[in-house]
């Protein structure tokens, strides 16, 4: 299913960015320490809405083999 695929690019971008921001703001604290976090906030919500979507395609899925069985 092509929204699985694309949900778990979703998650793996989200993870690499939130990464990033924070080893920029390890290596300088004080540097856009706003914009940082809210990097990493929306880095949070990305990861969580592509979970969603991950958890609803496994449920469709189940859905539509149980009705094929």
């Amino acid at each position: 299913m092509q929204a699985s695929a694309i949900a778990s690019a979703g998650v793996s971008t989200a993870l690499v960015r939130f990464e990033a921001s924070a080893q920029r703001t390890a290596r300088n604290p004080l540097d856009n320490l706003a914009e940082e976090t809210v990097e990493r906030m929306q880095a949070k919500t990305a990861v969580a809405a592509n979970a969603a979507v991950l958890r609803t395609a496994d449920d469709m899925m189940g859905a539509l083999l149980d009705i094929r069985i």
